[in-house]
């Protein structure tokens, strides 16, 4: 004897088997709903450059921890948790000390500008020879 219904087991895998091949048949070429066809090799996704990443990351944070308000701690969290470097921190560290600065003198706005231009600035001295060495946090 059986552990089940043995005609429900056949029926459930015989529906399966016609939905999997019917599938395809809803998009043939050049049928409307497909869309229009490839027009070369898709393009491969290329790496985001390390200077880039670093500017993307400090302004990132550095907007995060401004909008929290003087004094106060947003995050949470370490360098490491932030997806930063031990190089990476102490940029926005000094970062968030001139936007700090900047936001008191002359707003948020201001803050956010002075952030963008820094970390653009700080990111491209620091990857300015490629890729910083001294380890896998520096």
């Amino acid at each position: 004897m059986g552990s089940g219904p043995a005609p429900r087991r056949a029926l459930a895998a015989a529906a399966t088997a016609a939905l999997l091949a019917a599938a395809p048949l809803g998009c043939a070429p050049g049928d409307p709903a497909a869309g229009p066809p490839p027009s070369g090799p898709a393009e491969t996704p290329r790496p985001t450059p390390p200077q880039q990443l670093c500017t993307d990351l400090i302004t990132h944070w550095a907007g995060v921890i401004l909008g929290a308000g003087e004094g106060e701690d947003a995050v949470r969290l370490d360098y490491q948790a932030m997806g930063l470097s031990g190089g990476q921190y102490e940029i926005l560290r000094a970062v968030l000390t001139d936007a700090r600065a900047e936001q008191r003198a002359k707003g948020p706005d201001a803050a956010r500008e002075l952030t963008a231009r820094e970390a653009l600035r700080r990111c491209a001295e620091r990857h300015r020879s490629g890729v910083p060495t001294g380890g896998p946090w520096q």
